[in-house]
């Protein structure tokens, strides 16, 4: 991650910028809240880390069980309670 950004490739080869808005960590798994711009009104993401310790560079996947997206969601929405962005 370089200036709050980080790049994901997908499996094409096609890559996607996103902006760092917050992270956090639970039960030992690091999750990201990310937006494609801090300009305008944008959807916001939320990104798991799903590397192993093996792994040189962190691999990141959309978080898409619901149950686990809503739970990650709240926790966001608690630590970004007093900024702007929600």
């Amino acid at each position: 991650m370089e200036d709050n950004k980080i790049v994901l490739t997908d499996e094409d080869g096609t890559k996607e910028e996103f902006y760092v808005v917050e992270e956090t960590k639970i039960n030992d798994v690091n999750y990201l809240l990310v937006c494609e711009s801090l300009d305008e009104e944008t959807e916001a993401f939320i990104l798991k880390d799903t590397s192993s310790a093996e792994d040189e560079e962190a691999v990141y996947e959309f978080v898409e069980d619901d149950t686990e997206l809503e739970a990650v969601a709240d926790i966001f929405a608690e630590l970004l309670e007093d900024e702007d962005l929600i």
